[in-house]
């Protein structure tokens, strides 16, 4: 058995136990997920996610990988732009995600290709993606460099590994964030979602992902040859870019 320790939010637990407890989480708030980004962000994440559409420079017969893609905001953007030369895959580690976000996609007309799997653990060939995604997942990976690992090892030489996610914001707003965070976030999940727990760990869980320049540097040491960041509303979130040259 694993006795090795990582974080759960602000809480302890053993590694094996943590993507268990994840899962929990995400079968919780899956069917109110995309009502409540809306809510908790004023809307934000979807131009967060549209300048993350914008800066992997997708285009016709191009082969994606969207990991943690959740209910698929990514991927169906993704899909407008390969057109039908290309691949789109949409996979979550999750089953209920994964199944809400197959629905709403077959509803609105897309027809995605899907697998439910570990991003420490890609059922993918080497070298196969010209652009790998994850959005608002990664922290939620037990083992980080793990992950990133993977996802260079299927991204093509001269691909991108695009990393969207919660990040160290700017001092002077910290403290309005953290009374957002920390009061009203769990309040509103309660409310929508009937589960403060589940918000309260995803308040907890940002405090505990890297800062941005801690990211950056985790993704070289993952074997990026290149990593840049942009912040995005005062450092809320940042979009990270890892590229492979060979």
């Amino acid at each position: 058995m694993n006795d090795k320790i990582t974080d759960f939010g602000f809480e302890k637990v053993p590694e094996d136990l943590k993507a268990r407890k994840v899962a929990e989480v995400f079968d919780s708030v899956a069917a109110k997920y995309d009502i409540m980004n809306d809510l908790m962000s004023g809307g934000m994440h979807r131009l967060w996610k549209a300048s993350t559409i914008r800066e992997a420079g997708v285009r016709p017969g191009m082969k994606v990988l969207d990991i943690a893609g959740g209910t698929g905001d990514l991927s169906k953007a993704f899909l407008d732009k390969v057109g039908p030369r290309g691949e789109v895959w949409l996979t979550d580690i999750n089953e209920s995600m994964l199944r809400v976000g197959r629905d709403r996609m077959i509803d609105q007309g897309y027809l995605p290709r899907m697998a439910l799997c570990d991003a420490e653990k890609l059922p993918f060939p080497d070298n196969y993606f010209d652009v790998v995604t994850v959005a608002f997942g990664l922290r939620n990976m037990t083992h980080k460099d793990v992950a990133l690992s993977e996802m260079r090892r299927v991204v093509k030489p001269g691909g991108k590994v695009m990393v969207l996610e919660f990040s160290k914001v700017n001092p002077a707003l910290a403290p309005a964030y953290d009374l957002y965070s920390f009061q009203v976030l769990p309040r509103l999940g309660q409310a929508i979602a009937n589960d403060s727990k589940s918000y309260q760990y995803l308040a907890e869980s940002i405090r505990m992902h890297p800062d941005q320049e801690t990211l950056k540097q985790i993704m070289l040491d993952s074997g990026f040859d290149h990593v840049k960041y942009t912040n995005f509303t005062f450092g809320v979130v940042a979009l990270h870019l890892g590229t492979k040259f060979a």
